[in-house]
């Protein structure tokens, strides 16, 4: 298959231009970035979004995938010397990895099965005359079958013969393709997805128990329904099946067999049509379909996680303050750890405020030594075990003490801290501090800037996803680099400050050209200009182009390097400066002047409209961080734990997962609520995502609590 028709399939698919897609694709082959494309390369893609752009590329690697699978099968049916010109045309022009296999399945090696032995038998010129149909009810049936006795192939009686001949029927029918798309269709949109409690679950109750007898259109059944039955399953509390009207399936296959009701051997052609029904497309089929189905849930579930890790990511950094860590725990006591306005390790402390160790004088004394010595701006509290309890705690501390700054609690999310506590990379960051050390250091970090301190983990630890060790895990994986990759590109990096792991998810860098330029700053301190990147070990002409643009240097020469402004256009705003007569430190962030600009004037072959705008918004707020604005959510001190609820009372929460049937919110007693999609507003919400994101502070109403199962019902009030 040619570029062009995959261009062509692509740009159908996604009803995008053409030429559009061409140099997008174009771009991508020449290992260009999907974030530098969408950002830098507007005039050659015709403004597509990121969006769009990871859209052309997952497609193209589709069709590349495709395209060496049709080469693969070619080859087989070519080598069996069974490829017709027809057939041949039909693998090329298939668009569709399950059409394509369906093509295939005839010509597919197979193991030993009763059609392979009938074959071996002498048995196929028998199937044939029964497939032809010809033979009328006015023939010598006996006399007609005794011909295909052979008594050395085990074929010693009619019944066996008849028996071999509907087995190699049978198989014929299962591996036509027409028959097979037929009756895949139907039974996806007929089919009943039908769940029961195994014997052994029947009588507990779980949280599965509403689907212990339950059945609805697999059509229209809700994905997370389907992801609930999978983990039941997987857990065997649950069976699954798909249930049709078999009696329609069969008479649906009949109809692409059956061409003569009067032949002589319509009963075993009937018979055949329903081993292959029974036999082999029914069980083949439910499960292609089920786990076709869950495919697209996966995918669904796979946009869920991203769409919460990103706005997770891109959660409001509290920025250049100084933060104390807490790590709270009961046992093992709380561990208190300070960092300054750049996130720099200070001093830590373990204090013991809970049973079953209590010293809390000892632990107040900690709590205002530190927060004296230090002026601490911010106290981040993890919210695992041990959280209402020890915020309440440092509450009637600071109630009972005024400091020159009074600092502000705030509950952080510990999800993935203990991953990268123990992991090489903090290792090798604080070698000579114990793991819980760690933990309370990255708590405090997570509160200064989410997304540096996010990308030291692995995505899929950041827990905002439902059922996500279920889902395709390379998918998953895929999904959460591309996410992460454009948060961090979203917003830049300081290359004077950005750690290896930050530096490595930026347009073109790889992990070793990230910790090289470390090692350079380490060794000639920090960057001037964006220019002395090029004096990295590893980063030539092609990566310096995909990631300058994404980098600042806050107090560079340039002026220019701190904006979003590419390097291949500073001559443009040079020009702009000179045309004002001013310098470029003068015409940056001054609006009066910008608003003189004519960007029409500056157009070239290599510089367009489209990046000329972004140029001036540009200009016009350089080095503006794009995330929102710091806030956070106060929990009740009265309200600890789940026995505190009761229906109709009003909280503060934080939504810490977003899905789409709802949302849950952190409400400060160790169990997420649910708010379900009906009860986000007042108002009809087809997408939760329209209403609430991830790190969102919000109001709720509590309808309902189950403390057995932990579950908590919440409505959201004021939206």
């Amino acid at each position: 298959m040619s570029a062009k028709q995959i261009i062509e399939w692509i740009s159908s698919e996604l009803s995008l231009g053409e030429a559009g897609v061409k140099n997008t694709v174009s771009m991508l082959s020449d290992g260009d970035t999907v974030p530098f494309i969408s950002r830098y390369r507007k005039e050659k893609t015709g403004n597509l979004t990121e969006v769009n752009v990871r859209d052309i590329s997952d497609k193209l690697q589709y069709y590349i995938e495709l395209e060496a699978r049709k080469e693969t099968i070619l080859k087989s049916i070519e080598e069996q010397k069974k490829l017709t010109p027809e057939l041949k045309a039909k693998i090329e022009n298939c668009r569709e990895k399950t059409k394509l296999e369906d093509l295939y399945l005839p010509y597919k090696p197979k193991r030993q099965t009763k059609a392979t032995v009938a074959k071996a038998a002498g048995l196929e010129p028998l199937a044939v005359e029964i497939l032809a149909q010809t033979l009328s009810m006015k023939e010598d049936r006996q006399k007609f079958l005794e011909k295909y006795l052979n008594e050395e192939k085990g074929i010693d009686t009619i019944e066996k013969a008849v028996i071999g001949a509907i087995d190699i029927i049978a198989e014929q029918i299962s591996d036509d393709a027409n028959i097979r798309g037929k009756l895949r269709t139907f039974i996806t949109s007929t089919g009943q997805i039908r769940s029961k409690a195994t014997k052994a679950a029947a009588n507990i109750k779980t949280k599965f128990e509403m689907y212990y007898d339950y059945a609805e259109p697999l059509k229209t059944v809700p994905g997370h329904r389907l992801l609930a039955i999978r983990r039941a399953t997987k857990e065997e509390v649950l069976t699954w099946k798909i249930v049709v009207e078999d009696d329609k399936a069969v008479d649906l296959i009949l109809t692409s067999v059956a061409k003569n009701n009067r032949s002589l051997f319509y009963p075993e052609l009937f018979t055949a049509v329903q081993t292959a029904y029974d036999r082999h497309l029914y069980p083949s089929l439910q499960v292609e379909i089920f786990l076709s189905k869950m495919e697209s849930v996966d995918a669904d579930a796979i946009n869920v996680f991203a769409t919460n890790a990103k706005n997770l990511l891109l959660a409001a950094p509290a920025g250049h303050k100084i933060i104390m860590g807490v790590d709270p725990g009961f046992r093992t006591g709380c561990k208190v750890a300070v960092t300054d306005v750049n996130g720099n390790f200070k001093e830590y402390h373990a204090i013991f405020p809970h049973e079953p160790a209590l010293r809390t004088k000892e632990a107040e004394e900690v709590l205002v030594d530190l927060i004296e010595e230090y002026y601490v701006e911010l106290i981040a509290v993890g919210n695992g075990t041990a959280s209402r309890e020890t915020i309440n705690f440092i509450n009637n501390v600071l109630k009972n003490h005024t400091f020159k700054i009074q600092p502000k609690i705030v509950t952080v999310s510990e999800a993935g801290a203990s991953v990268y506590s123990a992991s090489p990379l903090a290792v090798a960051e604080f070698p000579n501090l114990d793991v819980t050390v760690r933990g309370a250091i990255s708590i405090a970090r997570r509160l200064q800037d989410p997304l540096a301190e996010l990308v030291k983990i692995d995505p899929k630890s950041i827990g905002v996803g439902q059922y996500q060790h279920d889902v395709n895990q390379a998918q998953l994986k895929k999904q959460l680099d591309d996410t992460v990759e454009s948060a961090v590109n979203f917003v830049g990096a300081n290359l004077n400050s950005a750690s290896a792991e930050l530096l490595s998810y930026i347009s073109g860098i790889s992990k070793t050209v990230a910790k090289n330029i470390v090692s350079y700053r380490t060794k000639n301190g920090s960057f001037k200009d964006k220019t002395e990147l090029k004096k990295v070990t590893g980063l030539g002409d092609k990566t310096f182009t995909q990631c300058a643009g994404f980098l600042r240097i806050p107090d560079g020469v340039n002026s220019l390097d701190n904006s979003a402004v590419h390097p291949e256009s500073y001559g443009a705003v040079e020009k702009m400066a000179k045309d004002l007569n001013v310098k470029i430190s003068e015409l940056i962030g001054n609006d009066a002047l910008i608003k003189n600009i004519n960007p029409a004037n500056y157009v070239t072959p290599e510089i367009g409209l489209l990046t000329l705008n972004d140029i001036i918004a540009e200009l016009k707020k350089p080095g503006v961080d794009p995330r929102k604005d710091f806030s956070t959510a106060e929990f009740s001190e009265q309200i600890t734990d789940i026995k505190d609820l009761q229906e109709n009372m009003v909280l503060n929460g934080t939504v810490t997962n977003v899905t789409n049937f709802g949302a849950f919110v952190d409400i400060g007693v160790h169990q997420d609520g649910l708010i379900h999609i009906s009860k986000l507003s007042s108002k009809f919400v087809k997408n939760p995502y329209e209403v609430v994101s991830v790190g969102d502070t919000i109001k709720v109403r509590v309808l309902k609590v189950d403390a057995e199962l932990k579950r908590i019902s919440l409505e959201a009030v004021g939206k």
